[in-house]
């Protein structure tokens, strides 16, 4: 995935070298990567999102509960149809007849318009179609200067020559091949010229034929196969509607047959959730305390398996509960003021995941593959900074890792690090990146270590930063 901005402002896309567009790229990106802003990465957790993070570490698979879900949904919705308002049912059975006698009247064949279309462009250029098949009939197979009258002489003159050289025969046998081909191409091209009739009366029942279709086509289309399809819907919508009765008897059977099915799906889902859910904090805990934090974190699964609490993700709803002091209660991950302590949680989230993945669990797509952190060392300094660059590095172990810092207690955990500068020139403010490394890489430790002067002291200190976190 690859997008180019040009000095003017305007840029491309590129996915797999194919030219895409912008809104492309927004559907994709949040498939391959997610980003982590200071103060915004899990406040803006969503229902959604909090599920799929625990679906990722438990390795749920949705796809029975999806599929039992579309069908209980669509027997209910038949259901809410049949069950109508008396002057409503019989609007759509007004309206349902109309449509099913429109297209029956019609008499549709399946492939008819594109055979019709043939048929127009044959009718509408007749006498070219004509002259051409004639003129090459002509060519092929009639006349002392035909192809075929040319492959005969030759065929006689070869005969000839191959009484003396018998190597010929084979070159005779080839052109004897060629004049029966030529002479059936001849007489396929005299037969379609002799069944080509030019009448203005039939070209203009065919383009009556194909503006009719078109206009069902426009009302129920937009192919002829889908205005057939949707008639064979309202005559099926029309049955049910006249056996009203019966129809909803068989109906609510199958509901509940399919809401069973549902039910069983997503309570094992459920009871999957909420053993991986206890697995889950405990070693997100373990992560969050490594990271010099003294707390307290509880995964909630909730959620009643009543008909208006059922999703396509089954009827649960999770909440992350974290107390980041001792002997304060646990409240949502939301109500956490400090930035310092969000980055943390994250890391211990992430590395948690990531850890129940490498532990034999199926890698969901929910799971990231790059992740970038943007500036989360924010309110962290010290022994904390350094267990974040630590957790870093081992995430970066499973994914591609992106970190914008400005603590050298993290930036020396990186495998390559790249300097971002802004420069004044020609009156504009210009921002480059590059890659940094030895020497120059050392001396940019030492900068973030002691400010714009550089000393001897913190020059021996980035060195020895860099060879103990390598």
């Amino acid at each position: 995935m690859r997008r180019e901005i040009a000095a003017s402002g305007k840029g491309r896309v590129f996915v797999n070298n194919q030219p895409a567009t912008v809104t492309v790229l927004r559907q994709l990106a949040p498939n391959l990567a997610t980003i982590h802003a200071q103060n915004q990465s899990l406040v803006s957790f969503d229902a959604t999102a909090r599920l799929e993070l625990l679906d990722a570490f438990a390795g749920a698979q949705l796809e029975t509960v999806g599929e039992n879900f579309s069908s209980w949904k669509n027997i209910v919705s038949r259901i809410q149809e049949l069950e109508r308002d008396e002057q409503d049912r019989l609007r759509l059975l007004d309206l349902w007849t109309f449509q099913k006698r429109e297209i029956e009247e019609a008499k549709l064949q399946s492939g008819e318009d594109e055979r019709l279309e043939t048929e127009k462009r044959v009718l509408a250029n007749a006498e070219k179609i004509y002259s051409s098949a004639m003129n090459a009939f002509d060519l092929l197979y009639e006349g002392n200067t035909s192809t075929s009258a040319s492959v005969r002489a030759a065929q006689k003159h070869l005969e000839e020559l191959s009484r003396y050289e018998p190597k010929f025969q084979e070159a005779l046998a080839a052109l004897e091949t060629a004049r029966i081909s030529v002479e059936d191409v001849g007489v396929t091209l005299r037969d379609y010229a002799g069944g080509i009739e030019a009448s203005p009366e039939h070209l203009a029942e065919v383009e009556d034929r194909l503006v009719a279709i078109d206009r069902l086509k426009r009302k129920y289309g937009p192919t002829l196969a889908d205005v057939i399809n949707f008639g064979a819907e309202v005559s099926r919508k029309i049955s049910e509607m006249e056996n009203k009765d019966e129809v909803l008897r068989q109906l609510r059977a199958e509901l509940a047959e399919t809401a069973k099915d549902y039910l069983r799906a997503a309570q094992a889902v459920s009871r999957k959730r909420h053993e991986s859910a206890r697995k889950l904090e405990r070693l997100v805990e373990v992560e969050i305390n490594d990271l010099a934090m003294k707390a307290a974190f509880h995964i909630e699964v909730n959620g009643s398996d009543e008909e208006g609490n059922w999703t396509a993700s089954g009827f649960d709803q999770v909440v992350y509960m974290i107390s980041t002091n001792p002997g304060e209660p646990l409240r949502p991950l939301d109500q956490i003021a400090s930035g310092g302590e969000l980055s943390r949680v994250l890391l211990a989230l992430k590395a948690s995941v990531e850890a129940g993945a490498a532990s034999g669990r199926k890698k969901d797509s929910a799971v990231q593959c790059t992740l970038v952190f943007d500036e989360i060392d924010t309110g962290i300094g010290g022994r904390a900074a350094e267990a974040v660059g630590k957790k870093l590095k081992s995430l970066s172990r499973g994914n591609q890792v992106l970190c914008v810092t400005h603590l050298p207690q993290i930036a020396t955990f990186a495998d390559h690090h790249y300097l971002i500068e802004k420069k004044d020139s020609s009156g504009r403010t210009r921002t480059s990146v590059r890659l940094i490394s030895g020497q120059e890489r050392t001396e940019e430790i030492a900068r973030m270590l002691s400010g714009a002067k550089l000393t001897e002291t913190s020059r021996k200190h980035a060195e020895q930063m860099l060879k103990t976190n390598a």
